[in-house]
């Protein structure tokens, strides 16, 4: 870089150039967007390319978070533990070309079908670190013992598919596709009932979009250093890390003030009764915070068990959704804050324990009891109604059968607030996922959707009412195995100021009567039977089978009042801006 370059960017003594600062947030946030874009358009399975189940991000070259897109708050949160555990174990041993591959909840992953590709980003003279990038996105089939990895059953981590720590998927500029079957494929079906990966090809496809993704990301880093030099643009990094920071020490004091006080409490639970508790006690000279985890429940049998990077994803989520300031999710978020998570409890797991329903529904109640702690929304519907379906897998002999899997998450009712209704039909807090396009579930899979649509009446009642769940019913064009985890099915979710819960989800199988399975009686006029199936179940659905899901509503805030829904004026939180709306408008355009 010439010397009238370096000049022109050196910031002042007394501390950061607004405008520079403004200018190095949107760029950083910039390189994630366009990662995403290459992902997506390079992509092939649905779950990448239609439902947007996937995160990029920019890390510093200590692991940190520096920014992202707007993308799925769970994965952002958890992938600088990711990050780091990976610098850790290679230290300076990492080259050019190196791109690695981990999707273990003990190496800061979330749940084994979110598979993070890492990528370090070299100085072009130094040739030392001077960034990461990487992407994580949600594969739909990696194994296990159920299509879609997904298992509602499972009860330990070899269930649920294969378990990366560490992979180097591209050795000095080789991909290793031979590594990449002994990891996807041979090593799942070693474990009894267990299948490796039933679509290999689209799996191995799409994390080839991932490597490419990483790869933009990094041209597009060396053209801002280039720009600006690699100091300053070091130097910004830190300064929007330092911003976040400050903004969430202003939050925590004004908090404190709010509420007259500087201890915060909330607690609430899981259908099975496991409570998961909180206690914030907030600094209010320094604005920073002890969030204490302690009376939480201890780790369960089933796989609602949650790794200790998504608590941390589910708190730094929470942090900046009440931050009224457009700057993007950084590690600035956390440094005001110490998080103690109490040991042997469902938010620190054991080694082995199933943790695959922890990242989309235990975080959902995290998010709940700490926005409940801060006084700041009623719950959403706390759930991602997980669906998966699929074909293949060992048979009975244990045979190994080519097959496919489907993941989807559905919508539910979001939370009202002391300004603002719930909204309808929407996912909440941690997964900002699209659903599957009708028109493509239905050409690429033997399904047919009969119902999707707000649920009526479903809605916390109050001043400010919750957002409407939604009903989803699909019918099976022939047998396959069906299987839905989900929350909210026995406890509702809250509703604050006086406002009402929002509604209960329900699962139905609408089975049809045969005479193969002792239903069918041709002197009765019965011909389906309406089978509630809980909250955690896989079925073997028969041909002309449905499943009808009914998703949660959001809690009400305030009481009623004599009010209905028309009398008050709905009232946005927010505006579409920034990165958010750009994002918006590049996907209209794609």
């Amino acid at each position: 870089m010439s010397e009238s370059s370096s000049s022109r960017t050196k910031t002042p003594s007394n501390g950061p150039d607004p405008i520079l600062l403004t200018l190095f947030a949107n760029r950083f946030m910039s390189v994630a967007e366009a990662m995403g874009r290459s992902l997506q358009q390079t992509s092939i399975s649905t779950n990448i390319k239609e439902r947007l189940d996937f995160s990029c991000a920019l890390f510093a070259p200590d692991g940190d978070l520096v920014a992202n897109a707007p993308f799925i708050p769970i994965h952002l949160g958890s992938m600088s533990f990711a990050v780091k555990y990976q610098m850790n174990l290679y230290g300076d041993s990492l080259k050019e070309g190196d791109v690695l591959m981990t999707n273990s909840p003990h190496a800061g992953g979330s749940h084994l079908p979110d598979i993070t590709i890492i990528t370090p980003v070299f100085d072009s003279n130094t040739k030392k670190i001077i960034f990461f990038t990487a992407s994580r996105g949600h594969h739909a089939d990696i194994g296990g013992i159920l299509p879609g990895s997904m298992p509602p059953t499972s009860v330990n981590i070899f269930e649920e598919g294969a378990e990366i720590v560490s992979f180097k998927i591209v050795d000095g500029g080789m991909f290793d596709q031979k590594g990449l079957v002994e990891y996807m494929v041979d090593k799942p079906s070693q474990y009894l009932g267990s299948s490796g990966c039933r679509n290999f090809r689209d799996v191995e496809s799409d994390l080839k979009a991932q490597i490419a993704a990483n790869h933009k990301g990094i041209q597009l880093i060396h053209a801002i250093v280039e720009d600006y030099g690699l100091e300053t643009v070091q130097e910004y990094m830190y300064h929007i890390r330092s911003n976040a920071e400050m903004s969430v020490r202003n939050l925590l004091k004004d908090v404190a003030k709010r509420a007259g006080s500087n201890i915060l409490s909330a607690i609430d639970y899981l259908d099975d009764g496991s409570p998961i508790q909180l206690r914030v006690e907030i600094d209010e000279t320094n604005g920073s915070a002890v969030l204490d985890f302690e009376g939480t429940g201890c780790e369960l049998r089933g796989n609602l068990n949650s790794p200790i990077s998504v608590v941390h994803s589910a708190v730094i989520y929470c942090m900046r959704a009440m931050l009224d300031l457009d700057i993007p999710l950084n590690a600035g978020c956390l440094v005001p804050l110490e998080i103690k998570i109490p040991p042997k409890s469902l938010l620190s797991p054991s080694r082995t324990a199933a943790v695959c329903g922890g990242n989309v529904l235990t975080s959902q109640r995290i998010v709940d009891v700490v926005l409940k702690a801060f006084h700041a929304a009623a719950a959403s519907q706390g759930c991602t109604n997980n669906l998966t379906f699929g074909a293949g897998g060992k048979d009975k002999d244990g045979n190994s059968i080519a097959g496919w899997g489907y993941y989807e998450t559905i919508a539910g009712g979001s939370g009202a607030g002391p300004s603002w209704h719930g909204t309808d039909g929407v996912h909440t807090h941690i997964t900002n996922t699209r659903i599957g396009d009708v028109e493509i579930l239905e050409r690429r899979y033997p399904v047919m959707l009969h119902q999707f649509g707000l649920r009526t009446d479903s809605a916390g009642v109050g001043k400010w009412h919750g957002g409407e769940g939604v009903i989803r019913s699909i019918e099976f064009l022939e047998p396959m195995q069906v299987s839905i985890l989900s929350e909210r099915r026995t406890r509702q979710p809250y509703g604050m100021e006086g406002g009402g819960p929002g509604g209960l989800g329900l699962n139905t199988w609408i089975k049809q009567c045969r005479k193969e399975d002792g239903d069918y009686d041709e002197k009765s006029d019965l011909r389906t039977r309406e089978i509630n199936i809980g909250g955690k179940a896989t079925v073997w659905m028969g041909k002309g089978d449905q499943l009808v899901i009914a998703t949660p509503g959001g809690g009400a805030w305030g009481a009623p009042e004599g009010t209905t829904k028309g009398d008050v004026e709905h009232v946005r939180a927010w505006e579409p801006r920034g990165s958010i709306a750009e994002r918006a408008a590049a996907q209209a355009s794609f």
